[in-house]
């Protein structure tokens, strides 16, 4: 580092993780072994995004400045050997995103101080990053205390001269969750034809989009459950459920370069058929207050088709105004499928054991301590999750040290190929009548 022994920049208190409207302040601290002459000393605190069509790319193809300020906290003069401190402080935007990291695009925040020297001199610089959470309110989401329901038909050949219908349902309690609530999904599966189906599958699935010049959609699935297949000319009901680990928040408002959409996908392999319910994930959970009443868990007497939710379509009619009948909606006695495996559970068949804490979504939001255990030690107080690199923190005066957590991080990406169709949109899924998006893959 030349003339300087240190050359640093501390935030105040530690803080790492800061809210869009807050002032960001800290020091710059500079040792210099010999005196140092300067034209200026300045710093600057920028938010920015960028994507690119190739992965952990850092040439964007394209970018966008949410904020960029410069304060000069020392003009002209020499520097004396020793140390000294530059104290700073910046306000964020209101309108700034959550931090977030892909592996095509970023959105990034930093604050960086530069020593401009005389001319033929070095330069010197420092930066930091800092995280931003935006929090996105689930109760602001319209009729988001709703459950997400989705029905869809499908007619099949087998042993080449026969044929059979299948009726497929699913509907979740609620629309939006937060990291640490469970997802209570309903399955419903009408099996008219004289051939088994094949395993159920129930997928979370994560969709991120990069606006690059041609969009790049990126599919991960964060939790999966399957469940046996239906016999023969049977009506089968299938309930579980899924934890939401941290998960970056739905749609990243105030950035026009990077999306990120949730569904659950419930399908079956043989005969292909897929439903997605289209949900949200956020920091806030929705406030059922006594006005705003629970939805109940979706009963176990069969759904009719007639009965969708106000606002919400199936996504695949029936084809033929009797198909109510031919199918016996409400007329047979329903089996319970068994659930085959279950990518939280361990090999026990139990859940993982996690601290509640750990899906705090802000700074002293964990859980009360009397909900704690005194020796659980299974994961940070606090933590933030802002895309593939997720930073954990501890409460109090300790420095934070991000880490990383393989529990908490979604699996990796899948090998398909980049870019290729994404799955449909929320309209597309109420209105179309063949909800799978498998059939427009490459």
């Amino acid at each position: 580092m030349g003339k300087l022994q240190e050359f640093d920049i501390t935030f105040t208190n530690n803080k790492v993780v800061y809210s869009p409207g807050e002032s960001i302040s800290g020091t710059v601290k500079i040792t210099s072994g010999s005196s140092l002459q300067y034209k200026a000393i300045k710093v600057n605190c920028l938010g920015s995004c960028g994507v690119s069509n190739k992965m952990n790319d850092t040439s964007w193809t394209l970018e966008e400045q949410y904020f960029s300020s410069t304060l000069s906290v020392a003009d002209k003069g020499t520097l004396a050997a020793g140390e000294h401190g530059f104290p700073f402080q910046f306000v964020i935007p209101v309108a700034a995103p959550t931090s977030f990291e892909g592996p095509f695009g970023k959105i990034v925040y930093r604050v960086r101080a530069v020593i401009d020297t005389p001319r033929f001199s070095k330069d010197y610089k420092a930066q930091k990053p800092f995280y931003l959470l935006n929090l996105l309110n689930l109760n602001q989401v319209p009729d988001i205390e709703q459950p997400s329901y989705a029905v869809t038909t499908k007619r099949f050949s087998y042993l080449l001269v026969k044929t059979g219908t299948l009726m497929l349902k699913a509907c979740s309690d609620l629309r939006g969750y937060t990291p640490g609530q469970i997802i209570r999904l309903a399955t419903e599966i009408h099996n008219k034809s004289g051939k088994d189906t094949g395993c159920v599958l129930a997928s979370l699935i994560q969709k991120v989009t990069y606006k690059t010049k041609r969009a790049l959609y990126d599919l991960r699935t964060i939790a999966e459950v399957e469940g046996a297949g239906v016999k023969a000319g049977k009506h089968a009901e299938w309930r579980e459920q899924i934890i939401v680990p941290p998960l970056p928040q739905s749609a990243l408002a105030g950035c026009s370069l990077i999306e990120i959409d949730y569904f659950i996908q419930v399908s079956l392999k043989s005969p292909e058929t897929v439903v997605t319910l289209p949900i949200y994930i956020g920091n806030i959970a929705v406030n059922l207050t006594p006005s705003r009443a629970m939805p109940s868990t979706p009963a176990p007497t069969p759904i009719s088709p007639n009965t969708g939710l106000e606002g919400v379509t199936p996504s695949a009619p029936p084809a033929e105004e009797d198909l109510e009948e031919e199918l016996g909606a409400g007329g047979s006695v329903s089996e319970e499928i068994p659930t085959k495996s279950h990518s939280q559970q361990d090999q026990s068949g139990r859940p993982p054991t996690m601290s509640p804490s750990a899906f705090s979504y802000a700074p002293g939001a964990a859980f009360p301590p009397s909900q704690r255990r005194a020796d659980d030690t299974s994961a940070p107080l606090f933590c933030v999750s802002t895309g593939s690199t997720i930073p954990f923190f501890t409460e109090g005066n300790v420095t934070p040290v991000p880490t990383s957590c393989p529990l908490i991080l979604p699996p990796e990406y899948s090998t398909w190929d980049y870019p290729h169709e994404p799955p449909p949109t929320y309209e597309e899924s109420c209105s179309s009548n063949n909800s799978s998006f498998n059939n427009s893959r490459p």
